[in-house]
């Protein structure tokens, strides 16, 4: 069977590309800090998507926890993803 090589290629390049856009961007972000109460709060959050409700307002908070093993019998990590969000939309006069 034969390969076409050509679209496979192109995949090649774009997630390449991807890849090192990545890589710059995390190499050369400020780095920022993160206040001791924000992230005690993303450590409180329940696991899952949650949604609030407000006059005037709409929050969100969603949390994210995998283990993953490089390998077969590799280490294990653990991956926690936590995102606090809050949209406010105000009218002015």
């Amino acid at each position: 069977m034969a390969l076409n090589i050509p679209p496979m290629a192109f995949i090649a390049l774009r997630y390449g590309a991807f890849a090192v856009a990545g890589f710059a961007a995390a190499r050369f972000a400020p780095r920022g800090r993160l206040s001791p109460a924000v992230e005690a709060e993303m450590n409180a959050a329940p696991e899952g998507v949650q949604l609030c409700k407000a006059p005037g307002q709409l929050a969100g908070a969603a949390k994210i926890t995998r283990s993953l093993r490089a390998g077969r019998f590799g280490p294990r990590f653990r991956v926690e993803g936590a995102a606090l969000a809050r949209l406010r939309i105000r009218r002015l006069i």
